[in-house]
């Protein structure tokens, strides 16, 4: 199969002989490649760069560039692009000297069509491997980094990572769902991040904050006089997003008005600022977010089903913390850590009481609360809000009197159901969501007392 990989690809063909030139690219045409033939070697460097997956074929002697100036250049843009010159019989010292430099190998004229393939299809095999060697390396690198922004260690966790970083590389509009408090923001600067617009900036605006008036300005931009107080033309969010990432949390709070400008700014990539006609070109790749069923808010008129469709090109659902509570104990350890640090403080030990405690909650907050318990424990302040730990004095529904086999069990029960009701009943799947075989999450269940649900979903 390793071979196959050689037909097709591309081959930058450089010589000033009209008829070396045209005999040449016969003959890599009928073999199946891609054949760009140049006159002038000026030319041929348009189009190259670092991802360029092919192989570039100059004569070594030429009036305004020689082959060696070309594969100078050549080299200057990626030193791994594969060079081959076409030489006479006269300059054979000089191309071995050329090899010496950097040369993947050199052609006597007239290049002998069985050598010419051969040679080609060598320095596309060894340029295929070498982009296919930086990809994974690319992806080993990509994949260690944002195992240090998302963090987490259950299957959730990872089959996020992997979803962020491949849409990141799809470069599309992306709509993200989660709870409150999830990190949406976090994972859309993940999807800038990793994307081929990592350089450019990343300009977030939440829908929800802005008054109804001051979002279209906001989004588009505005022109002088454009409204009272507009005393000067002003950029808006598509506009300085441009080359990189525009976020659009809470989505589902744009007005209808504004959604149908928004529509078409997506599908056209073009902006009119308020109290303009003359159209923008934008350049943005939009992540949006929201913490509602956007489907269902189509249905109920609130939100455009065809802004819905725009916008999901891509699909991210963050799980909530009560799905992945094992990843509760590195989560709650990095933020005290993160927070101590921030005050220049000595990390404080985390009592095992505390920490068994954290693991039986709901969180209805999400990371976000478990954050701001870490930053209280930081602080010297205790884990939880004062009102809390006196709602847990009084009625004991939080467990503060139960051993941690109680707690335990609590906890374990909670996560059987979850997943149960999760996976709509199906024991076989919930069983893979909580990674234990089938039998031994029938006996869980039966010890903890919960019904088999019907006959058909069990299975």
């Amino acid at each position: 199969m390793a071979g196959d990989r050689t037909k097709g690809g591309t081959v930058v063909l450089v010589d000033d002989d009209p008829a070396v030139l045209e005999a040449m690219r016969e003959t890599l045409v009928l073999e199946g490649h891609q054949v760009r033939a140049h006159g002038e070697p000026l030319a041929a460097l348009c189009g190259l760069d670092a991802r360029f997956a092919g192989v570039v074929i100059s004569d070594l002697r030429m009036p305004e560039m020689d082959g060696l100036e070309l594969m100078a250049r050549v080299h200057g843009i990626d030193p791994a692009i594969p060079v081959i010159l076409v030489t006479g019989h006269g300059d054979v010292p000089r191309a071995v000297e050329a090899m010496r430099a950097g040369a993947f190998d050199f052609l006597e004229k007239p290049a002998d069509p069985d050598y010419l393939i051969a040679l080609t299809a060598n320095a596309l095999r060894l340029r295929s491997l070498e982009l296919d060697n930086r990809r994974l390396r690319g992806e080993r690198a990509a994949g260690h980094e944002i195992s240090g922004i998302l963090i987490g260690i259950s299957r959730a966790m990872a089959l996020l990572r992997d979803e962020v970083l491949a849409v990141a590389v799809a470069d599309v509009d992306t709509l993200i769902h989660g709870e409150t408090g999830t990190g949406k923001e976090l994972v859309a600067r993940c999807l800038h991040r990793f994307s081929p617009r990592g350089q450019g900036p990343f300009v977030a605006i939440n829908c929800g904050a802005l008054p109804e008036t001051l979002i279209a300005s906001e989004l588009f931009g505005h022109e002088a006089g454009a409204f009272t107080g507009a005393l000067k033309r002003r950029i808006g969010r598509f506009e300085h997003a441009s080359g990189g990432t525009l976020f659009l949390d809470e989505i589902e709070s744009m007005p209808l008005h504004l959604q149908t400008q928004l529509l078409r700014a997506l599908q056209e990539r073009v902006i009119e600022r308020v109290g303009s006609n003359e159209p923008v070109p934008i350049d943005v790749k939009v992540v949006a977010a929201t913490k509602v069923d956007l489907r269902e808010a189509a249905d109920a008129g609130s939100f455009r089903e065809d802004l819905f469709y725009r916008l999901n090109m891509a699909e991210i659902r963050i799980p909530p913390l009560r799905r992945r509570a094992e990843d509760i104990p590195i989560l709650f350890r990095h933020f005290v850590g993160e927070a101590a640090a921030a005050r220049r403080r000595d990390c404080p030990a985390i009592p095992p009481a505390v920490m068994a405690g954290l693991i039986g909650e709901r969180w209805r907050g999400n990371v976000r609360e478990l954050r701001n318990r870490a930053e209280r424990l930081a602080l010297g302040l205790g884990s939880r809000p004062a009102q809390e730990r006196a709602q847990e004095g009084a009625d004991g529904e939080a467990g503060a009197g139960a051993s941690l086999p109680e707690r335990l069990d609590r906890f374990e029960e909670a996560a059987i159901r979850e997943a149960i009701e999760a996976a709509s009943g199906n024991l076989s799947a919930a069983a893979r969501r909580l990674g234990i075989p089938r039998k031994k999450l029938y006996l869980r269940m039966e010890r903890h007392g919960i019904a088999l649900p019907e006959r058909g979903a069990a299975e």
